[in-house]
Parts: structure tokens; C-alpha cells; sequence
């Protein structure tokens, strides 16, 4: 990678500051008169810069484990801090805001809109924040330079491969510069080549701009990229 976007992108974290730090976390849902209990006490930190995989089996809560960072879903009971501040009061509307300026998120389905272009795509997060149109354009096609996609901005999701849509995904999540980035089994629907290559750019994204990586992966050799791994059994961290 070149000079870019990523390499001038400091952290806003405050100095000494975890990205992310659970309390006690417990996570449960009511199904009928039974209570299921996903999440039991999970209590962590992850630093600035970490590169982090978060491992166990189907149904191991680490899914679950992984929406709460996001602020995609909330704790039942404990507390979240994401750049120092406590999260647990905060309503819908800033929640979403938080989200859309603190993480990225790539999911192992893509999840790009078929009708936009792929630089359309890198776009939309930046949609809701305050960056004026011309600079996020710019913004947009960096970021898609250097996953390799320069020559594909006007091109449709149906246009790509797999490995293509997942470069498009990384680059939207790198759109707002946030300082946490959620990867979801991002190799899960690639070849064990192209899931080499995203990989790759993760971690060069993780060593070259200091940005917090969090991979949920049931795959040892995609969370052998990580420097740090966080093992869930039964909802608990062990």
C-alpha cells in the first residue's frame, strides 16, 4: 500500500484508553417461560492497534459477543465502554451515530447494495457524517486504490467476484475512519487463496494505521493472522 487515507489516520482514542472494555457482560433472551443464557460474565479489554480473533464453536455466543461490540445489539446486564465512554445509556439515535463514526463492519456476506457502483458502495456510511461530498469521493476512490479496485469503482456488485465484493466491503468500512473494525467470518464465502488476500489487507490495514481489528472466525488459519486470540465456550470467555 501506498501513501494513503489509512496511513494518516490517528487513532481518536485518548491516550491509555481501551478501544473496547466489558464489564461483567451477560447476554439472555426469553423464549416462552425459559430463560437462554448466551453470554455469562464476559469481562475483557482490546487496545489500540490490537489484532484481535475471537474463536469457539457454533452457538458459542461468540456471534452474539460480536453484535454487542458492534452496538448492534445490547447486554442484558454489565457495562461497555468503546473509546472510553459507557454506552450502556445511550438511546437508539445515538447509538447509530456512535456506530456509524466509531466502527467498521465487514460481513461474510458482503452485504453490498447490487444497483450502486462499488464506489457507491464504499460511499454510503459516509452518507450520515458531516465529511462534504467531494472530499468523501476522494476518500472513496483511495480507499478503493488501494484494495485494488481502482479500475472497478463504476462496477456493479454482479460485475465482481468474491474477493472483489469483499475488497468493496473492507474499503466501506474504512470510509469514516473509524477506530474499531468488526470483521465477520470475512473469509467464510472466499477461496482459501482470495481469503489469504483479505487477510492480508487486514493486517497491513492493522499494522500500517494502527486501527483495532476484532475477527470472529471458527477458522485457525484466518485467526492465526491475529496477534491475540479470545477463545468463547458455553458464553463465557475461557
Amino acid at each position: 500500500m501506498n501513501a494513503s487515507p489509512l496511513n494518516m489516520a490517528a487513532s481518536s482514542v485518548p491516550p491509555g484508553t481501551p478501544v473496547v472494555r466489558l464489564e461483567d457482560i451477560c447476554k439472555s433472551y426469553q423464549l416462552g417461560e425459559t430463560r437462554s443464557h448466551v453470554l455469562r460474565d464476559v469481562s475483557f479489554s482490546i487496545e489500540v492497534g490490537e489484532f484481535t480473533a475471537m474463536q469457539g464453536p457454533s452457538g458459542s455466543g461468540k456471534s452474539t459477543l460480536l453484535h454487542i461490540l458492534g452496538l448492534l445489539d445490547r447486554p442484558t446486564s454489565g457495562r461497555y465502554f468503546l473509546c472510553g465512554e459507557d454506552v450502556a445509556g445511550l438511546d437508539d439515535d445515538a447509538l447509530s451515530a456512535r456506530r456509524n463514526a466509531t466502527i467498521g463492519f465487514v460481513f461474510q456476506s458482503f452485504y453490498l447494495i447490487p444497483y450502486a457502483t462499488a464506489l457507491d458502495n464504499v460511499l454510503l456510511p459516509g452518507m450520515y457524517a458531516a465529511t462534504p461530498k467531494h472530499a468523501l469521493r476522494e476518500r472513496g476512490l483511495a480507499l478503493l486504490e488501494q484494495v485494488g479496485l481502482a479500475d472497478r469503482a463504476g462496477h456493479k456488485p454482479s460485475q465482481l467476484s468474491g474477493g472483489q465484493q469483499q475488497r468493496v466491503a473492507l474499503a466501506r468500512a474504512l470510509i469514516n475512519n473509524p477506530d474499531l473494525i468488526l470483521a465477520d467470518e470475512p473469509t467464510g464465502q472466499l477461496d482459501s487463496k482470495t481469503g489469504e488476500e483479505i487477510m492480508s489487507l487486514l493486517a497491513e490495514i492493522n499494522a500500517r494505521a494502527q486501527k483495532t481489528v476484532v475477527v470472529v472466525t471458527h477458522d485457525d488459519a484466518t485467526a492465526a493472522y491475529a496477534r491475540r486470540r479470545i477463545l468463547v465456550h458455553d458464553g463465557r470467555v475461557v
